[in-house]
């Protein structure tokens, strides 16, 4: 598999005070398998800049969404393959709630909240509701379990070839400490929230995102092969974020753990770029 990060919840360089930026785009990172099967992890904002970059004979596209808030779908409606009648697009993710997960795309991609009515748009589209379940698209096993976020919320773990990949940006340590652990064991690399220092977490209880020792102590559990801290706080500046990242330093059972950054670019047998 082959992955790349178009948005990570990121926060931009902050002028005459940062020298990099680790992106502002949300939720959304690119799965390639073996065949060449695109798999698409959230579709917050970055998935624009995916979607135009997406070959003509990429014709079959599966997008597995965690939840139902926005910074994970606010991209959809900006995403060019939708609007090509030779693609065919299927979503999995978790039933919101009394409406299914077609209804709710399909209220968030109508009027008002969107020019076109969904279902005009030019793609063939399908929709699969998932939750306790396990799947195959073209030879990559794909797990989805409940994590700790408000509203119905999965993650997803990815296996091809004896390689796994754990995805799972939402997700409240502090109240649930083993939720999804059954993703991240022993994956090869883990993406997991990591939004919060702990004076920050204490006042934002319930909001559903890890405070930063409690995220070091899963990952020690866990012992992925390495581990990027995910879903960055917007209002964290590049000092913050590397601030963190050496607070996070040293407390994973040496298990290394890197930040997240828009544009990273890696196969799962290769090094992060």
């Amino acid at each position: 598999m082959r992955i790349h990060v178009w948005g990570c919840r990121g926060s931009l360089a902050t002028p005459g005070r940062d020298a990099a930026a680790y992106g502002g785009n949300t939720s959304c990172v690119e799965v390639r398998s073996a065949s060449r099967r695109l798999i698409v992890l959230d579709g917050g904002t970055g998935i624009r800049s995916l979607g135009l970059s997406v070959e003509p004979d990429v014709t079959e596209i599966d997008i597995l969404l965690t939840h139902m808030h926005l910074d994970h779908v606010e991209g959809l409606g900006f995403f060019a393959p939708f609007f090509d009648p030779a693609r065919t697009i299927r979503f999995w993710g978790p039933r919101p709630g009394e409406l299914t997960l077609a209804d709710q795309v399909a209220l968030y991609l109508s009027p008002p909240f969107f020019p076109r009515t969904f279902g005009t748009f030019g793609a063939a589209v399908e929709f699969n509701e998932v939750w306790e379940d396990t799947w195959s698209l073209d030879g990559v096993r794909i797990t989805s379990r409940p994590v700790e976020h408000p509203g119905p919320t999965v993650g997803y773990r990815l296996e091809e070839d004896g390689r796994a990949l754990a995805y799972i940006p939402d997700n409240e340590i502090g109240i649930s400490p083993e939720a999804g652990a059954e993703l991240a064991q022993g994956a090869d690399v883990l993406f997991h929230d990591a939004q919060y220092t702990r004076e920050e977490y204490d006042v934002r209880v319930g909001w559903g995102h890890s405070a930063l020792d409690d995220y070091a102590a899963y990952v020690a559990r866990a012992k992925p092969k390495r581990s990027l801290m995910f879903h960055h706080d917007p209002a964290h500046g590049s000092h913050d974020l590397e601030s963190m990242l050496a607070a996070a330093q040293g407390h994973t059972d040496g298990v290394p753990v890197e930040l997240a950054s828009e544009g990273m670019d890696f196969t799962l047998d290769g090094d992060l770029n």
